[in-house]
Formats: structure tokens, sequence, C-alpha cells
């Protein structure tokens, strides 16, 4: 094969997005894997099947067809201007501008809303999908504003608690490093020169033999902000395949948000706490 015949390669999943653009590269995986993507008049079941230009390739997808599954979320909190959830791990803040027929806490969220529209129509900050814990959740659009405002003036205090790999030293520390998207991997970001300020306070809470529970306060709020900074102290988060070792495996990203502090729409300043799963200590002790 040539260098020009080398450069012309590409995977299903990449042609199936480039024809239906509207779609999430996860779903075309998964209409792939069910079979509802053909090659040339066959059933193609790889995502990373390579195609040559000349290939055809023909998705049996109907978006009319699909329909959305509804969640019940736990609800720690709720008034006309917001509501405040305990969100699950494995559970997508909001679709990420592809069409994504799975429910998340914006799909949830939806019904509640008054004068929001669009797929991220009231969510206020965002948890990762393998994280769970204290969310809060706008209604309405001057709702939406106040609380967004008090993200990006720093008047909100996070509380996370996770379980890392090692022993933290010392016990007690701020990480003040800036955080940039890795150039090589782009869906990923990386401490950098060039990036964001970023700081996180840290406490270690246990440890163990291998493990050690921390308490994590972000001042500022970069994506992926506490697992960057963590595997770049060399003790990634335990469960975190993204950074930390593809290889070790476990329950979950060992990653919850504990509690959130900040002043509602109606000026109250409130506190909303949920327990930390019992796995983070079962984990810690085995």
């Amino acid at each position: 094969m040539s260098n020009s015949e080398l450069t012309r390669v590409e995977r299903l999943d990449q042609r199936v997005i480039k024809q239906l653009p509207a779609l999430s590269r996860a779903f075309a995986v998964k209409l792939i894997e069910r079979g509802s993507v053909s090659v040339n008049g066959r059933p193609e079941h790889k995502a990373g099947h390579k195609l040559r230009p000349a290939d055809n390739v023909i998705v049996d997808y109907d978006a009319t067809a699909i329909t959305i599954p509804t969640i019940d979320l736990p609800v720690l909190y709720e008034d006309d201007n917001c509501v405040v959830i305990n969100k699950p791990a494995e559970i997508l803040s909001h679709s990420k501008g592809a069409f994504n027929p799975e429910a998340t806490v914006a799909s949830w969220l939806q019904p509640r809303l008054n004068g929001l529209q669009g797929d991220r129509a009231g969510i206020v900050h965002r948890l990762d999908r393998a994280t769970s814990g204290v969310m809060i959740c706008a209604k309405t659009p001057e709702a939406m504003a106040w609380l967004q405002k008090q993200f990006s003036q720093r008047k909100v205090k996070k509380t996370y608690i996770a379980l890392i790999e090692g022993v933290l030293n010392p016990a007690q520390a701020i990480i003040d490093m800036p955080i940039e998207r890795h150039p090589k991997k782009p869906q990923t970001f990386r401490v950098g020169s060039h990036g964001k300020a970023a700081t996180t306070a840290y406490k270690v809470l246990k440890t163990s033999n291998k493990y050690s529970l921390v308490e994590l306060s972000p001042t500022t709020g970069r994506t992926h902000q506490l697992r960057v900074h963590l595997q770049h102290l060399g003790h990634p988060i335990v469960g975190d395949t993204l950074y930390g070792s593809p290889y070790r495996s476990a329950e979950r990203l060992f990653l919850h948000a504990k509690s959130l502090e900040l002043t509602l729409p109606n000026r109250q300043r409130q506190v909303f706490s949920v327990p930390v799963p019992p796995m983070f200590n079962s984990k810690l002790q085995s």
C-alpha cells in the first residue's frame, strides 16, 4: 500500500458521522455494532473498519423513530427557579451538541423549564458522566443568569471526594497549575504553561496501602481539572481510564461531588450535601 493510499483510509464510524453530522460518535458506534450500517451491501459491525473513498456506506437510521427514555433523578431541593439533584454516575449532564438518544440531566430537566430552550437548557454547570453528586440546574432565564454569574465569579464553594492511587505528600496543600488542551489528544487536557489558571485545594482524609481518600476544593472550574491535577502529581483518581491507566479496571470513576454552597435565586445562601457512596470506603480498605 502506497503512502497516498494510506492517507485515504477512513474509519467506518468517521464516515457515518460525516454522512449524518447530527449524530454523536458514541451513537454512530452503537448503530454499527447492532448491524444498522452496511458497506458495499454487507452489514459491518466494527466501528474501526477501514474504508476506501469509493466504498458505499448505507446507514439504516430514522431519527423520528428514536425516543429518548425517561429517567428519575434524586431531587435534593426544588423551587420555581431551580432544582438541585444528586446525579448518579454514568448519567450525562447534557448531550454534546450532536444527537444522542440517551437520557441526560438536561432531558430530565426539560419538562420543568420555563423560558429556556436547547440541548443544554438549564444546565448551569456540568459533572462528567462518570462523576456523581450534587448538581444545580436552573428553570428560568433569570435563574440561569444568576447562578452562572456566581460560578464565573467563583462565589460557589464546591467540595469533592476522590479515591486516588497512592498517598499524597504533604497531606494538605494547594495545587496551583494551569491547564491547557493536550495538542496530541484534543479530547483531553494537561498541565501546561500556556493553559488557564487552575487551583485545587486538597486534604487527605484516610489512607491504606494502595489508596488515599481525599477531599478536593477547586476554586476554578476547568474541564477535567481535578482529574488532570491529580494525574500530574502521579496520583490519578481510581478508575480514571482517561487520565490514569487504561488497564486498571475499577467499578467506576471514584470522584463524587459531595457538597455545593451557593446563593439561590431567592437570595438565600445554602449548602447542599450528599453522602459519599459506600463503595469509596470499601475500595479504600480492599
